[in-house]
């Protein structure tokens, strides 16, 4: 007997994901920076870029041919553009914008490409390389599983069905197949809905309550796409650990009390208590089977946050109920994901603020990805100096923005002897310039005692 065709169903956080952001006009990527300041080897990136499209990274997603079907991953193995390296060197004051350009440029889950990679020299001798992915394909784990492997020689490629190879009649007769396996699922779902819907009636049509902080929005320029702060700080292991300790907490309950100490200093705490709330994003890839795009569970953390930078038990406390209930007790609006392909465009972007508890509350991402090999320094082979990552939700608008009071968002990552935070934030009303947002990540480290580079 022949190998059995892996199953190229697209799960429905995956799928949903896909959509809400459709219906929203927004899309997610993730960016990744590698700088040496030591001569880069070409070579070791171009054998890179060949290996990294494979696994996770060699697929694209493709539509139903149902308007209610499940969407499939196909397979799009090996450099889905090409290796983009600029002939000239630019000022070193210039990495952010080269990088914030590499973000904008085209990426497309659906008709690809869903990654690009990049080199660019600069005029003190430094170069730097960014890897920007379609967060819709992966998420966090997924990448740092994925670079590693092509830093390794290579990805596994996962066997799916090229695009476009099924017939219109094969594919609407398969969907159709799946449709019918899947609508027991729908209809207890779809009770689960009405429950829902009854209950939380009021978030569908009234807007969520203040931050901490009054902010005063300008009129008009509702459509304006607005670009995010940005910044990361690099901390040694050794010192980072110690403090923890000291404080009574570990590694990830140092990374929340970081999260809701930056907030308070930024104005992003409740408005009705001064607490915070953490959006924390918990891995359910377990081995490397696990083909969804993202599979997490989010775990939702609230805690006083004025208390953190000397005692973090409290911090602790929260987080550690915080993941027992996430795994415990399933998030209802996760549980409705089922329903999400029957949905109208125009809902997508309500039921994603829902999801998000941008009704109810001023959440902070916090997502920690731990340990990670230090593979993912060598993508020419050699070590990078400095390493520095981050999620980008682009074509926010302000009226999205000012609808959710802002963003803020924290990872955190342990790699090369380093604790690698990167911030993002947005207030409205508030000085969100670069300059602006690494002040307070100076004075919140400062808080803790703790020392950083700050890029």
């Amino acid at each position: 007997m022949g190998t059995p065709r892996p199953d190229n169903v697209v799960p429905y956080t995956d799928q949903a994901l896909l959509l809400a952001l459709r219906g929203a006009g927004q899309e997610a990527v993730m960016q990744v920076i590698w700088i040496y300041e030591h001569d880069i080897d070409l070579d070791g990136v171009r054998r890179f870029h060949q290996n990294f499209g494979h696994g996770l990274l060699g697929r694209l997603i493709e539509r139903s041919a149902l308007p209610f079907g499940r969407h499939r991953w196909v397979s799009v193995p090996g450099p889905q553009t090409p290796l983009e390296i600029a002939p000239h060197p630019r000022p070193r004051e210039e990495l952010y914008d080269w990088a914030h350009d590499q973000v904008e440029l085209p990426l497309d889950p659906e008709h690809g490409p869903a990654w690009r990679l990049a080199v660019q020299p600069f005029t003190d001798g430094t170069s730097a390389v960014s890897l920007v992915v379609s967060h819709t394909v992966v998420d966090g784990a997924g990448a740092v599983v994925t670079v590693a492997a092509a830093v390794n020689g290579g990805g596994k490629d996962l066997g799916y069905p090229t695009r476009g190879s099924r017939t219109r009649s094969r594919a609407v007769v398969e969907d159709l197949r799946q449709l019918k396996s899947d609508l027991p699922e729908i209809w207890r779902t779809l009770v689960k809905a009405v429950k829902v819907a009854t209950r939380r009636k009021d978030e569908l049509v009234r807007p969520s309550q203040p931050v901490s902080t009054p902010v005063v929005v300008g009129g008009g320029g509702g459509d304006e796409i607005v670009t995010t702060a940005f910044s990361t700080a690099l901390i040694d292991v050794d010192q980072w650990d110690s403090r923890a300790k000291e404080l009574g907490g570990n590694h990830f309950s140092l990374v929340a009390g970081f999260a809701g100490k930056l907030a308070e200093n930024i104005g992003r705490t409740r408005a009705s208590d001064g607490a915070v709330t953490l959006m924390i994003p918990v891995s359910e890839r377990d081995n490397l089977a696990d083909t969804g795009g993202n599979m997490v569970t989010i775990a939702n953390v609230t805690f006083d946050p004025k208390p953190v930078s000397t005692d973090l038990s409290g911090a602790r406390a929260a987080v550690k109920q915080g993941l027992v209930t996430a795994r415990q007790t399933p998030d209802e609006m996760v549980e409705l994901l089922p329903l999400i392909p029957f949905l109208p465009r125009r809902a997508m972007g309500r039921i994603a603020d829902m999801a998000f508890n941008f009704t109810a509350d001023v959440p902070v991402s916090c997502s920690n990805l731990g340990d990670v090999p230090d593979d993912l320094l060598r993508i020419d082979g050699t070590v990078a100096e400095r390493f520095y990552f981050r999620g980008v939700d682009r074509n926010l608008t302000r009226a999205v923005l000012e609808r959710r009071h802002g963003l803020m968002t924290v990872a955190s990552m342990r790699l090369g002897g380093k604790v690698v935070l990167p911030v993002m934030s947005y207030l409205p009303g508030a000085d969100n310039s670069r300059a602006r947002l690494r002040e307070v990540i100076v004075q919140t480290l400062a808080e803790f005692e703790l020392s950083s580079v700050i890029e």
